[in-house]
């Protein structure tokens, strides 16, 4: 079978192997599932009763998986460049945007089911938190914003796998993500502080901003997912675009 008639689906089984057999990936994943009840859990230890709900559960449940996802997403295109795989991965595979595809796609079924998990713990946290409570068990997660709470976390991944893309090195990435994430919103949000100006302007540039709605699930107007679409542009599609280009003539070694 020559490499252009593997079928998507075998590459993206592949791509879904190899982003949890490596020790870093693998610890990752163990990451996750030991702080995600640990996260759970802390609600019922740390939370007054009147937080013991569906939502403060999901929350805390999904905080670790917010953190570390995007890592798994970087690693799982550094990785080709990082550990000298690239070399065995493009001659079974001649065509980087396949393998690339396959990798994003991996990506996003790792969001969904990872999301998934996060609400099934925060569902068995928040029977078992109100029983020992002592309170009533409050759903108070509706299913219309069960899909931006989804979207939320795909962003976060879709951010760092970018970056991947872009510096297909695994620290740079790493650090690059952090800084994206956690220095410069604050920044953003420092400069709309202190310049008029750019406090309209910030919403429409700030992809934490924009992420943050969706995960309070208030992004419901026409402006606000305008306010989306402009931040994925600016932080995900016009990088990415980029970083394929460049990739594509990248040497591997």
């Amino acid at each position: 079978m020559s490499a252009t008639t593997i079928p998507v689906a075998r590459l993206v089984t592949v791509e879904l192997r190899k982003m949890f057999s490596t020790r870093s990936g693998f610890w990752l994943l163990v990451s996750i599932a030991v702080l995600t009840p640990v996260a759970a859990g802390s609600v019922v230890v740390l939370a007054p009763d009147s937080d013991v709900t569906y939502e403060s559960f999901t929350r805390a449940s999904g905080f670790p998986m917010s953190l570390i996802l995007p890592i798994i997403a970087i690693l799982a295109v550094t990785s080709e460049w990082s550990q000298r795989s690239g070399l065995t991965t493009f001659t079974l595979v001649p065509s980087r945007g396949r393998v690339i595809g396959a990798k994003a796609i991996a990506t996003f079924l790792v969001g969904l089911v990872s999301m998934a998990v996060a609400f099934a713990v925060g569902a068995l946290g928040n029977l078992a938190g109100s029983t020992l409570a002592g309170v009533d068990t409050v759903w108070d997660i509706s299913l219309s914003t069960v899909p931006q709470i989804v979207l939320g976390n795909l962003v976060g991944m879709a951010i760092g796998f970018t970056l991947g893309v872009v510096l297909r090195n695994s620290a740079a990435a790493i650090v690059g993500y952090f800084v994206v994430s956690l220095v410069l919103p604050g920044i953003l949000v420092l400069l709309a502080q202190v310049r008029d100006w750019f406090s309209d302007l910030q919403p429409w540039i700030d992809w934490n901003y924009t992420q943050v709605a969706l995960f309070e699930g208030g992004t419901d107007t026409t402006r606000e997912w305008a306010m989306l679409g402009s931040t994925t542009a600016i932080w995900i599609v016009l990088p990415l675009v980029i970083g394929l280009l460049f990739l594509r003539r990248s040497e591997v070694k």
